[in-house]
C-alpha cells in the first residue's frame, strides 16, 4: 500500500500534494485497521475453536464423552470440530456396547460359574456312585465266580456219577443176563435130572425082572439075583438123589426167577437213575455255562463301569478347568467394568447416556 502511494505521489501536481498525502493517509489508516480487525478476528475465531477443541479433547481424556462442540468455524477447521465430534460420539458408542457386552459376560460368567458348580457337584456324586457301583461289582465278579466254579466242580460231579451209573447200570444189565444164563442152565440141570429119574426107574425094573429070572434060575441064578439087588438098590438111590436134585435146581430156578426179577426191576430203576443224573448233569453244565457268561457279562460291566468312571473323573478335570476359565472370564469382565466405568457418556452416570454440547468460545 505504501508502495502504491509513493509511486502515485511523483506523478500528483504540487497543489493537489496535501490533499492526496491526506487522503492516502486515511485510506492507509482505514486498510491498516481493517487489517488489524480482521487479523484479530480471525485469531479470536481460531483460538476459540482450539480451546473448544482442546477442552473436549481434555474431557475424553478424563473419561468425559458428554462433551460436544457447536461447530462455528468453516474450511479445515470445521472438518476438524466436526471429526472430533464423530469421534467423541463413536467412543461413547463404543463404550456402551463395551459396558453391555461386559454385563453380559459377567451374567453370563455368574451364571456358567453356577453350572458349573452344579456339574462339579454332580459329577463328584456320580464319580462316588460309580465308585460304591465297582465296588459292589467287584464283590458280585467274585461271589459269580466262585458260582461259576462251584458250578464246573459240580458238573464234573455230576458227570462223574452220570458215568457211575451207567457203569452200574450196565453191571445190572450184566447180572440180568448171568442170572438168565443160571436160569437156563438150571432149567437143563432140571431136565436132565428128569432123565437119570427116568433112568433109574428103568433100571429098577430091569433088575426087578432080573431078580425074577434069578428066583426062576435057582442056585445057577442066586448071585445074579444080588446083583440085581445091588443094582435096584442103586437105582433107587440114584432115583431118590435125581429127585433131590430135582427139587433142589427147582428152589434154585424159583430162587434165581425171584432174583432175575429184582434185578430187572433194579436194572430199571438204575436206568431211571441214569437218565436222572444225565438230565442233573446237563441242568449243572448249562449253569455252569450261564454262569461263565454271567462271569465274562460282569467282567464287561467292570470294565464299563470304569471306562465310566475314568470318563467322569476327565469330566470332573474339565468342569474345574471350565470353572477356572469362567472365572478368569468373569475376573476380566469385572476389570472390563471397572475400566469402562471410567468413562462417562451420560450426564450424572457413567458408561452411557445423551451428549452435553459445548459452545466453541
Amino acid at each position: 500500500m505504501l508502495l502504491v502511494a509513493a509511486l502515485a505521489w511523483r506523478y500528483v501536481p504540487e497543489a493537489d500534494r496535501y490533499q492526496f498525502g491526506v487522503g492516502a493517509a486515511i485510506l492507509i489508516g482505514a486498510f491498516t485497521v481493517a487489517g488489524l480487525v480482521l487479523r484479530l478476528s480471525i485469531r479470536s475465531g481460531i483460538v476459540g475453536n482450539l480451546r473448544a477443541a482442546s477442552h473436549v479433547i481434555g474431557r475424553v481424556a478424563e473419561g468425559d464423552l458428554t462433551a460436544r462442540v457447536s461447530v462455528r468455524a468453516y474450511g479445515e477447521t470445521e472438518k476438524m470440530l466436526r471429526g472430533l465430534e464423530r469421534m467423541t460420539a463413536d467412543l461413547a458408542s463404543l463404550v456402551r456396547q463395551v459396558n453391555g457386552s461386559a454385563r453380559t459376560v459377567a451374567a453370563n460368567s455368574a451364571r456358567l460359574a453356577q453350572g458349573h458348580r452344579d456339574l462339579a457337584w454332580r459329577s463328584e456324586h456320580q464319580a462316588s456312585t460309580l465308585e460304591e457301583t465297582a465296588s459292589s461289582m467287584e464283590e458280585l465278579t467274585s461271589t459269580v465266580a466262585q458260582n461259576a466254579e462251584t458250578a464246573r466242580e459240580a458238573s464234573e460231579l455230576a458227570r462223574t456219577a452220570s458215568e457211575v451209573a451207567t457203569r452200574g447200570g450196565q453191571l445190572v444189565s450184566d447180572v440180568v443176563a448171568t442170572m438168565d444164563g443160571i436160569s437156563d442152565s438150571a432149567g437143563r440141570i432140571s431136565e436132565i435130572s428128569s432123565v437119570i429119574d427116568g433112568i433109574a426107574f428103568q433100571t429098577n425094573l430091569l433088575a426087578l425082572n432080573a431078580a425074577v429070572e434069578a428066583a426062576r434060575a435057582g442056585e445057577q441064578g442066586r448071585g445074579f439075583a444080588v446083583v440085581a439087588s445091588e443094582v435096584r438098590t442103586l437105582a433107587q438111590r440114584s432115583a431118590e438123589a435125581a429127585r433131590e436134585i430135582k427139587t433142589l435146581i427147582g428152589d434154585s430156578v424159583a430162587k434165581v426167577e425171584a432174583g432175575h426179577r429184582l434185578v430187572t426191576t433194579t436194572g430199571e430203576t438204575m436206568q431211571d437213575i441214569v437218565g436222572s443224573v444225565r438230565k442233573v448233569a446237563l441242568l449243572i453244565e448249562e449253569i455252569a455255562a450261564a454262569s461263565r457268561e454271567q462271569s465274562s457279562g460282569i467282567v464287561q460291566v467292570n470294565t464299563a463301569v470304569a471306562e465310566m468312571e475314568q470318563g467322569v473323573q476327565q469330566n470332573a478335570s474339565l468342569v474345574q478347568e471350565a470353572a477356572e476359565a469362567t472365572a478368569a472370564l468373569a475376573t476380566q469382565a469385572e476389570s472390563l467394568l471397572r475400566i469402562v466405568a471410567r468413562f462417562q457418556v451420560e450426564e450424572g452416570r457413567h458408561g452411557q447416556g445423551p451428549a452435553t454440547p459445548i459452545l466453541a468460545a
